[in-house]
């Protein structure tokens, strides 16, 4: 692989270290640490959504409008490891409110600022995107099955100095050989969100992304919750849920030549028929054997749909926007909806578990028409340029 491609392997793989800690198992962590109720972590969990979706539509663009990319990765990964700490001192519920509008305000802008750096060089450096990406999984894949272990013998309260780690080896990872590319100046000034907006296909993705990615909300939040409900140790947790992320690591080391004539609006729609599958089947059949198998349609739900965006993002716009599509996505097909239906799911969830999957299952439906509706008015022989 060239350097840049390196660099922003190890990036990926760096973040979502942290990301697979953060995602699965805070919810956990705030509920055994801080003696949170489920409703109590779920609203600190949400709170973050809601200020991620802020953070992420509106100072993303514009600090990467400001800053060289090199320099913006650097500043963010070291405000994230001094903001973690405040979650250290206090335990009521309204200082955890707090430290997570703090840290939610910093923390998640890595996520696309990795992306946009990732379809950019998709242009520039011709790299595979799919590829590095895969570095990513894999992190994630590591951070799941380091907590599984290490809750396992010391408890949920070491999953915060585990994060420290992972949020440290992000700080080091920045800092190391940043291509020269990422470290020129920025010229350009913040590309207003109506120019992105005319693009139709651009609105539609974005529609079908709120909703199938804002349907993880249940699985991110309560997946962990979930297996204990259902039996399992937490060793054995961690395992199940790395399944998930093998499952897209596999997909997207192999993505950019299995999709490389397939269009965006049918990545859209397979990802969609997949949420329906899996979220139904968690409600029907609440056991341990179907759990695992809807663990491999991670690769559908989560991975076809994002790479599918991703590909969208190349083929509609340019460099100098990209950030700024990247930024809107995160916002609202990652943060936002998700926070959403995190309150939703965090209410279901206490009635009944499986109820917190089934209302994914609803919130999909719409994705599978709009699919359809952009494969029959927007596809042509010149998508997959």
């Amino acid at each position: 692989m060239s350097k840049a491609q390196n660099w922003l392997s190890l990036n990926f793989f760096t973040f979502f270290f942290t990301w697979g800690i953060f995602i699965p198992y805070w919810t956990a962590w705030l509920i055994s640490s801080k003696g949170l109720t489920i409703e109590s972590a779920s609203t600190v969990i949400a709170v973050g959504l809601l200020v991620r979706s802020f953070s992420t539509f509106f100072i993303f663009p514009a600090l990467s409008s400001k800053f060289p990319i090199g320099l913006l990765m650097k500043g963010l990964a070291i405000a994230s490891i001094v903001l973690l700490y405040l979650f250290i001192p206090f335990d009521s519920f309204y200082a955890m409110i707090l430290a997570m509008t703090l840290f939610s305000l910093v923390y998640p802008l890595m996520m696309p600022l990795t992306e946009s750096i990732g379809a950019i060089m998709m242009q520039s450096e011709r790299i595979n995107y799919g590829k590095s990406r895969s570095f990513g999984s894999i992190g994630y894949t590591i951070g799941l099955l380091l907590i599984g272990a290490v809750t396992a013998y010391w408890g949920e309260e070491a999953i915060i100095y585990v994060m420290f780690a992972g949020c440290l080896l992000v700080v080091i990872s920045a800092f190391y050989r940043t291509p020269a590319s990422l470290q020129e100046k920025s010229e350009t000034t913040s590309v207003p969100f109506r120019s992105l907006l005319q693009s139709k296909r651009f609105v539609i993705a974005m529609i079908i992304c709120v909703l199938i990615q804002g349907a993880h909300a249940s699985y991110y939040n309560y997946g962990f919750l979930y297996s204990q409900h259902l039996g399992v140790n937490n060793t054995w947790s961690g395992v199940i849920l790395n399944i998930a992320v093998i499952s897209e690591i596999i997909f997207f080391m192999m993505a950019d030549r299995l999709m490389k004539n397939v269009h965006v609006s049918s990545m859209f729609l397979v990802a969609a028929l997949a949420s329906v599958v899996r979220w139904t089947l968690l409600f029907v059949f609440p056991n341990v054997p179907v759990y695992i198998f809807t663990q491999l349609l991670h690769s559908l739900t989560f991975g076809l749909a994002h790479f599918a965006f991703i590909r969208l993002l190349y083929q509609e716009f340019s460099s100098r926007e990209i950030p700024t599509a990247q930024g809107i996505y995160a916002s609202l097909g990652m943060g936002l909806s998700t926070s959403l239906l995190t309150f939703a799911g965090g209410y279901l969830y206490k009635e009944t578990p499986g109820l917190a999957f089934l209302g994914m299952t609803v919130v999909i439906i719409p994705a599978i028409f709009l699919s359809l509706y952009m494969k029959k008015n927007y596809d042509s022989p010149l998508e997959n340029r």
